[in-house]
């Protein structure tokens, strides 16, 4: 029988009221073990040379260090712990901000507690995780920027050409509202099936598309014309 892997937090975070309701979220999770808790980014080193975590939730707005300046810090000092930029902000430049800056996964505190642990569990593997519409922002000025430089004829002179050389038409389906912004939830509540198959057709098409997240996923198919990103 394998035992589930251990997944150590620090949460980082200047309002105790959300960061209680966040603990309270994880501990939930038998696997997951929140080590330590600070309210800025001034803590953040400390708490992880203390502690040793497998990854830090941190609040990208915070007074004297915010959450980019500590995330730079961690990164340099402790390349083996992965950040989590939590945030109410989705403008683009806060995003491509903070992974420039190295954080591993970008979610947006208005995200629901599922999305929240499997964002977790998916930056502590190695993989990144960006919040479902923060993805969509993304693709959108993607496009743009693709069409911008095409010498083609623009959006309406795209062939979409759908990879079911690769993926069935459900795996199709799924990658296609992936690309939409959509989370596991509401592609389920889209194609009427569970939660639990949504993330079988995402392992599969991870596993097909030879990706380690959804992010990159999207972006690939983007990039081949596979989806429609309105």
């Amino acid at each position: 029988m394998n035992k589930t892997k251990e997944i150590n937090v620090v949460l980082i975070d200047d309002h105790k009221l959300f960061r209680e309701g966040v603990k309270r979220i994880l501990e939930f999770e038998p696997s997951f073990n929140v080590v330590a808790e600070g309210d800025d980014g001034t803590a953040a080193a400390k708490l992880v040379k203390e502690n040793n975590p497998d990854v830090v939730l941190m609040d990208i707005n915070m007074p004297d260090i915010n959450g980019i300046e500590a995330t730079a810090d961690l990164v340099r000092y402790f390349p083996d712990t992965k950040v989590i930029i939590l945030s109410i902000h989705d403008d683009e430049s806060y995003v491509t901000h903070a992974l420039k800056t190295g954080a591993q996964g970008y979610l947006l505190k208005e995200m629901d507690s599922d999305s929240l642990i499997e964002a977790i569990r998916v930056v502590s593997d190695g993989g990144s995780y960006l919040h479902p519409k923060i993805t969509h922002n993304l693709v959108k000025e993607y496009r743009r920027l693709a069409t911008e430089n095409s010498t083609g004829t623009g959006d309406r002179g795209v062939e979409y050409r759908k990879p079911l050389h690769l993926l069935t038409k459900r795996e199709c389906q799924v990658l296609q509202l992936l690309a939409d912004g959509k989370s596991n939830r509401a592609v389920a509540e889209t194609l009427y099936i569970s939660e639990k198959t949504v993330k079988n057709h995402v392992s599969n098409i991870l596993q097909k598309m030879n990706v380690n997240d959804r992010t990159q996923a999207v972006v690939t198919a983007i990039r081949n014309g596979w989806v429609e990103v309105l």
